[in-house]
């Protein structure tokens, strides 16, 4: 019997990146949905959840900590997806930011293929 894959979105609005990150995961067995902002991620998780959403921080309409506090304010299960945070900013404020926000994890840009898995792995669940 074949399992269906589990579902990630990608929310980020560079296009290099959201490639990058598909054909990791795709390797890995997951399936991918795209957004290019926090709006559109919205709309489409309320469609069809996922099982994971790897955000951007800087976004043109709404950006990724706006999105995930917003997500948050969500009625279960769409405020529980858990999120993993990817930004070039490094600074300590910016992590706290992005944990107040609601995210699971921050990873700095750019993310490792092995790094980007481990953590996709432990926070779907998925061995």
């Amino acid at each position: 019997m074949d399992s269906v894959p589990l579902r990630i979105m990608i929310i980020d609005d560079a296009s290099l990146v959201r490639l990058y990150y598909r054909d990791i995961l795709e390797r890995a067995g997951f399936a991918v949905e795209e957004a290019l902002n926090g709006v559109e991620a919205l709309e489409k998780l309320l469609v069809q959840p996922a099982a994971l959403l790897i955000v951007d921080v800087n976004m043109p309409k709404m950006d990724g900590l706006t999105f995930l506090r917003t997500l948050r304010q969500q009625a279960l299960p769409l405020a529980g997806i858990p999120a993993l945070v990817t930004s070039t900013e490094a600074g300590p404020q910016d992590r706290l930011a992005a944990r107040a926000a609601g995210a699971n994890y921050y990873l700095m840009k750019p993310v490792p293929p092995d790094r980007l898995l481990g953590h996709v792995h432990l926070l779907c669940g998925a061995a």
